[in-house]
């Protein structure tokens, strides 16, 4: 039973949080290495499948040369490669090899190389440069990066190969791979060409359709060369209103302003809007975007929000779960959502500011000096906040369905079984333009993105997780989503291509450029291609598969395959207290 004191704890280190002056600790490195090899790991020290990715050695090229020459030597030797930034903020295991002889790389010290060429508007970055870095070089030189996604802890050569956006349909739109006009990418070549060669891509070359967004299946990115724009400015207001009508007003949205977002809270009715639009650079204001869920927080604060969500987990307490959601909502419309005017406190709308500090945020990462004591909420090593993350991208004329089948579950479950995602970031809205990549998006897209509890032990089943998972399906198969490449469990990959019309394009041009699949792994093999792994015991509690027998639940602890409640085709892991009584 969950004291009734913590239905306010949340509340309360909300407000006491947000009063310090709190500097965050450096994430972990993600390969560890001792003498018996190697073991690589994302940020939130798990992967979907919950198994260790073991790497029997890895390389940190300093250079394009030393990039050339790891790959050179691993093709002489036959040898599967990968690549990995400092980050290794994926879900997925895009960056894990092949099992048995392979070599990761790291580009972690391959990150000096800025070149700004100001007459022609063009940056050319090296790979493992970080998101941030990049920013702040462009806009000291007085121009700005139009395009860039909402997190900044990634490398330049990670957010083009996995597909990394923003929102917008304007211009050539939120996607970042469609600002890249060039780029290097090192391939393996025949003994007579030394194992390894560079290729020069420039933006008419067919070759960038493939390159920009390639998963690290074609081989390793050593610059990328992005366009950019004369230095500007941004005004943003949020409107917290209510959600009605919001299937009707999404794309009258997207067009009006270019920075557009939705933040949806189902469970509170509650859309928030986001007005954004450039304003002129003499527009006074020297704002920031600091969002809250990547603000440094106290260990203290993350261990016990985890504490708490967990307590309520446990006791299936629905409602404890709904006033963390409402404490949180009530925050972020309390401060703005993270805006900070003159870069020090929320006053009031509008916020305006530059476009490097109004795109991108992330100061868990970049708040020196670094303390202990505090860190990003989900660093793995303090038992913080832990969660999975669903990324689907709609056809835009599919998304209202979308938005009136939630809203009907809603209705038929009540809303506090909502709850669950609120207490994170509700369901975030963005827009991606049609691009030309083959693995970027055929049409004009609309994004979602919703985070949600994720269980310590792989096999602990999560309160309304039929409900998260019914929403899922609905999305990826009923609507047809795709999903973001670095991000989803297993199960939204299903099929995924046939949801890519030039993916054949794009594997013609792996067997032209890596013959051999030097660059391929498991993960790749399987998921690329849309194939369903094998199934067993539990695995639909956790996205590895889509549950079709009662034992890809969890029967013993009253979790049992079922039919969606509207979307019928659906199958989804559902609590039933009468049926778990019948279970020995």
């Amino acid at each position: 039973m969950v004291p009734r004191w913590a239905h306010s704890f949340w509340w309360i280190l909300l407000i006491w949080g947000s009063s310090l002056t709190i500097y965050a600790m450096p994430p972990p490195p993600p390969v560890k290495c001792d003498e018996t090899g190697c073991i690589l790991s994302n940020s939130y020290g798990a992967w979907g499948d919950r198994i260790d990715c073991h790497v029997p050695n890895v390389t940190y090229p300093t250079t394009e040369e030393d990039l050339s020459l790891a790959v050179a030597q691993a093709n002489k030797k036959r040898l599967k490669i990968k690549v990995v930034s400092k980050f290794s903020h994926t879900i997925p295991k895009l960056a894990c090899p092949h099992s048995g002889n392979a070599l990761l790389i790291s580009t972690e010290k391959y990150n000096s190389g800025i070149e700004i060429d100001v007459d022609n508007l063009e940056v050319t970055a090296d790979a493992g440069v970080s998101l941030r870095q990049l920013i702040d070089r462009v806009e000291e030189a007085n121009l700005s990066l139009v395009a860039a996604p909402y997190w900044e802890g990634v490398s330049v050569g990670g957010l083009i190969s996995t597909g990394a956006h923003g929102s917008s349909w304007w211009g050539k739109g939120g996607a970042v791979h469609d600002h890249v006009i060039g780029l290097s990418l090192i391939v393996p070549a025949n003994e007579s060409e030394g194992f390894a060669k560079v290729l020069r891509i420039g933006a008419e070359d067919p070759l960038l359709n493939a390159a920009k967004v390639s998963l690290g299946l074609l081989g390793v990115i050593s610059k990328v060369k992005l366009s950019l724009e004369k230095g500007f400015k941004r005004s943003i207001t949020y409107n917290f209103t209510d959600d009605a009508h919001m299937e009707d007003l999404f794309m009258d949205h997207a067009k009006k302003y270019e920075f557009a977002d939705i933040t949806w809270y189902p469970s509170r009715n509650t859309s928030v809007y986001r007005y954004d639009n450039r304003v002129p650079f003499d527009t006074p204001g020297d704002g920031v975007y600091d969002f809250l869920g990547f603000q440094s927080n106290s260990i203290l604060v993350s261990k016990a929000t985890r504490a708490t969500e967990k307590g309520f987990e446990a006791a299936r307490n629905v409602n404890g779960k709904c006033t963390m959601a409402a404490s949180f909502v009530g925050f972020k419309k309390l401060i703005g959502n993270g805006l900070k005017k003159n870069g020090v406190i929320f006053t009031g709308y509008p916020v305006v500011g530059r476009q490097g500090k109004m795109q991108t945020s992330g100061s868990c990462l970049y708040s020196p000096p670094f303390r202990i004591d505090s860190s990003c909420a989900w660093d793995p090593r303090i038992n913080g906040l832990f969660f999975y993350e669903t990324t689907a991208i709609f056809p835009a004329k599919k998304f209202a369905d979308f938005i009136r089948d939630v809203k009907k579950l809603r209705d038929l479950i009540h809303s506090d079984n909502l709850c669950g995602i609120d207490i994170y970031n509700g369901i975030l809205i963005r827009f991606i333009k049609a691009s030309q990549a083959y693995l970027g998006q055929p049409e004009d897209s609309v994004v979602i993105d919703f985070n949600y509890y994720r269980a310590d032990d792989a096999a602990t089943p999560r309160l309304n997780q039929d409900v998260w998972e019914e929403i899922e399906q609905m999305a990826f198969f009923k609507y047809g989503a795709r999903p973001h490449w670095a991000k989803n469990r297993n199960a939204a990959f299903l099929k995924v291509n046939e949801k890519y019309p030039k993916l054949n394009k794009f594997l013609a041009v792996k067997k032209k450029l890596d013959p051999e699949n030097i660059f391929s792994s498991e993960w790749s093999d399987e998921i690329v291609l849309g194939k369903e792994g094998g199934k067993g015991d539990g695995c639909g509690l956790e996205g590895q598969c889509i549950c079709s027998e009662d034992r890809h639940c969890s029967p013993s602890k009253g979790y049992f395959c079922k039919p969606g409640l509207v979307y019928s085709e659906a199958r989804v892991c559902r609590y039933s207290s009468s049926s778990s009584a019948l279970v020995v």
